[in-house]
């Protein structure tokens, strides 16, 4: 079968579209046709090899062992003697290793059903980016009706999640973009916006309940005037140019910022567990929440793609289609 591989660390040259064995699912997994895949930015980070952790983290120092794309939609082949949530024929949704390639594996644990009114494009683009905004709102952020939320990074993949699913709980949404994502922003449920091009809300009147932070691109401590005293700044983002210091840093300084009395400053690793993608497909049904794609590419132009997300200029979400 086809699937996208890296061939060494690098630029968008290294990856390339190779003939590989069509994987066999264990007793736990099921074999998936893929009809679409999403791009998220680990897949660029793990082409450069940087920060270096991400070496010890996915393997070699010649080429990462993993392949690119972790979101998946596509179509169930063959399923292992232990899976009982899944048959043959059933379009699913969720997350495997290696999703840019023909056919996948994919653990029972890590899908649900596909809404029946979603697109495998619309699905592929859920998973990583939807349960981040998902649970860094609802675990992390306790968004409730009448909470004043910011989402800095609102157009991106994970902030135009963040903004419907935060609406969907009855806040009150700013959402931080440039100029040419204002109009955009608004239309997907923002109640107000802010053009970082022109405006540094970190040093605006308002303050918040919730800020949801897509991007990092100021210091932790400069959101202390915005959030209000038992405010909560939710970190889901990283900085493009991040060292192995800098990564342990960004994941010691909002221990170091938070206050037992007071404002409290998170980070998280996102779970595919067995609620949450159902409560996506949940929100998706109800029209709560609509997936955004920006582009979609071809397997062959794989590379493509992952370059154009490492832009980070993307609207939304970037989709493969095999």
């Amino acid at each position: 079968m086809k699937a996208a591989t890296y061939v060494a660390y690098g630029s968008s040259e290294v990856v390339q579209i190779r003939d590989v064995p069509e994987p066999v699912p264990n007793d736990d997994e099921v074999l998936l046709r893929v009809r679409a895949a999403a791009i998220n930015p680990l897949d660029w980070r793990m082409m450069r090899g940087s920060p270096s952790a991400f070496r010890l983290l996915y393997g070699g120092l010649r080429k990462p062992k993993a392949r690119p794309g972790r979101d998946v939609a596509g179509e169930i082949e063959a399923v292992g003697k232990s899976v009982t949530a899944f048959k043959p024929g059933d379009a699913v949704f969720g997350a495997c290793s290696g999703a840019c390639a023909e056919y996948a594996c994919a653990a029972e644990s890590r899908l649900a059903h596909k809404p029946p009114g979603a697109s495998f494009e619309q699905a592929a683009a859920v998973p990583v980016a939807g349960l981040t905004a998902l649970q860094g709102l609802r675990d992390f952020g306790r968004v409730g009706r009448g909470d004043t939320v910011l989402i800095n990074g609102a157009a991106g993949g994970v902030g135009t999640f963040a903004v419907q699913i935060a609406k969907s709980f009855g806040a009150e949404v700013t959402g931080v973009c440039s100029t040419r994502n204002l109009e955009f922003v608004r239309s997907i449920g923002a109640d107000s916006t802010v053009d970082y091009l022109a405006q540094d809300f970190t040093k605006g009147e308002r303050d918040y309940d919730v800020l949801f932070d897509c991007v990092v691109n100021h210091r932790l401590d400069e959101y202390r005037g915005i959030l209000r005293p038992n405010g909560v700044c939710v970190i889901v983002g990283a900085p493009k140019h991040l060292s192995t210091v800098g990564l342990l840093k960004y994941l010691v300084v909002p221990k170091l910022l938070s206050r037992s009395d007071g404002q409290r400053f998170v980070t998280f690793i996102t779970k595919m567990n067995e609620r949450d993608l159902p409560a996506m497909a949940d929100l998706m049904t109800s029209g709560e929440v609509t997936p955004v794609i920006d582009c979609v590419y071809p397997l062959s132009e794989t590379a493509r793609a992952i370059a154009y997300v490492e832009g980070g200029h993307a609207r939304g979400k970037v989709i493969i289609v095999p």
